[in-house]
């Protein structure tokens, strides 16, 4: 799987699709969920299946009625991805989260494995600033870190906004994580290898909507009160 592939793998809807393959973003009991709305032709580019629907209708449907693991938290956040669909009209609410989930994984991984130009093309400047200075410092400590979603166990849109022509969509997530950080002598100096923990961590996504480019980066990552087991850093 390579960072091209992230960049360029496109939907109809006008969001990046960051591939399906991804361990954990479903619990081991659940038969697996179909993408909402998204299929894939005989030459691999994305095919919209809910063209000529009402995409505002869709977010009445997720922020009534919480669709698997994904839900929107309060009339709010629905107001404000009304204002998404004013913006970008194909903007599709359960393609943007299925991407979002996959990049959740992507890049808690990537920081993990010390991936930077994964992280490059996922995050803004500033976000990924942030992200290099903790990797190189983990470098320089010379420990080594293991990260592993087990599962997103859910994503909630709470806020969205529109600013000019950036689009701006926030969301919370709670995912079972597993991770350890060794020394250079491999021993353990923080987490369990074999111990799943809770993660509950608020990014911030956006989009130039007038751009071509259909990719939404992180723009900020934040920390959730007390449940937060800070894997990643915090650029609030």
């Amino acid at each position: 799987m390579t960072a091209e592939l992230l960049i360029y793998a496109l939907v109809a809807a006008g969001l990046i699709f960051w591939l399906r393959s991804i361990l954990g973003t479903r619990n081991e009991d659940e038969p697996q969920r179909p993408i909402p709305h998204l299929d894939i032709d005989k030459d691999g580019k994305m095919i919209d299946l809910n063209v000529g629907e009402d995409k505002a209708a869709l977010i009445e449907e997720l922020a009534n009625t919480p669709r698997g693991n994904m839900l929107i938290g309060g009339k709010s956040a629905q107001s404000g991805l009304e204002s998404v669909i004013e913006a970008d009209k194909n903007f599709d609410i359960y393609v943007f989260l299925q991407a979002a989930q996959d990049a959740f994984v992507f890049v808690v991984e990537s920081f993990a494995d010390g991936d930077r130009e994964t992280l490059q093309d996922l995050l803004s400047p500033q976000v990924f600033a942030a992200f290099d200075e903790a990797i190189t410092a983990r470098e320089d400590a010379k420990e080594t870190m293991q990260a592993e979603i087990q599962a997103v166990k859910k994503s909630e849109v709470i806020e969205a906004r529109v600013e000019g022509k950036m689009a701006l969509i926030t969301v919370r997530f709670w995912a079972d994580e597993r991770t350890v950080t060794k020394d250079e002598n491999q021993n353990i100096i923080s987490g369990h290898p074999d111990k799943t923990t809770v993660m509950r961590d608020v990014w911030t996504f956006s989009r130039d909507v007038k751009s071509r480019d259909p990719r939404w980066l992180v723009v900020e990552t934040r920390e959730d009160g007390i449940e937060d087991n800070e894997t990643i850093p915090n650029t609030h």
